[in-house]
């Protein structure tokens, strides 16, 4: 549910907060001993309300590695399908973002979001409602963005829409900022608990 406390977690893995007890490992060493650097480098996020410097599409992509070259710019965008977005305007990837008749629905911006995730390629992908603000059409173009940008990645993946998570290796479910159950699709449906509930309620959805 919503305040349950995923967002928060999702944040301790780049250290936006530090844990009070315990810890947080990544490949099994305390973040807080990671360089900030090492660690940021490590881990690329998608928010779902993800902002765009008002500076061109292609440098809002290059912001995830600004040694990319062009054509690995325009790989990116690709690979995040943003062709039709790229298409529409008369500069293509040099349209500057907020500029007068430059206008970008929710979704878009999540795919133009997703291409500086991929180009950046951390190994650790942290992905917070990705697909909140997209109608139908642009979520179909987001899923399949996910597709690349996920591939031989780490991925923790925070969502509301059941469908989103289904064949995760490993879900949590939150309840008063605690995981009250783990595992997967199939585990959590047999144990029959808060997980199945929600399952079948958006089965009747």
């Amino acid at each position: 549910p919503s305040g349950g406390g995923k967002s928060t977690l999702a944040s301790l893995v780049p250290r936006f907060w530090d844990v009070d007890e315990g810890s947080v490992l990544v490949g099994g060493v305390d973040v807080r001993c990671i360089p900030v650097e090492e660690l940021m480098g490590a881990v690329s996020f998608v928010f779902q309300d993800d902002r765009l410097f008002k500076r061109s599409l292609a440098d809002n992509v290059r912001a995830g590695r600004p040694d990319a070259s062009d054509a690995e710019v325009l790989a990116a965008l690709h690979a995040a399908q943003c062709d039709d977005i790229i298409a529409k305007f008369p500069d293509g990837v040099n349209t500057v973002v907020g500029k007068a008749g430059v206008y970008l629905s929710g979704g878009e911006r999540q795919r133009i979001a997703l291409a500086r995730a991929i180009l950046k390629g951390a190994p650790i992908v942290v992905l917070d409602e990705a697909t909140a603000f997209a109608d139908p059409e642009n979520e179909a173009l987001i899923q399949a963005a996910l597709a690349t940008l996920c591939e031989d990645k780490t991925v923790l993946m925070i969502a509301h829409r059941l469908s989103t998570i289904q064949d995760a290796d490993m879900i949590l479910v939150f309840g008063d900022g605690k995981i009250i159950e783990r595992g997967n699709h199939d585990e959590l449906l047999k144990q029959n608990g808060v997980y199945a509930f929600m399952w079948k309620e958006y089965q009747t959805q």
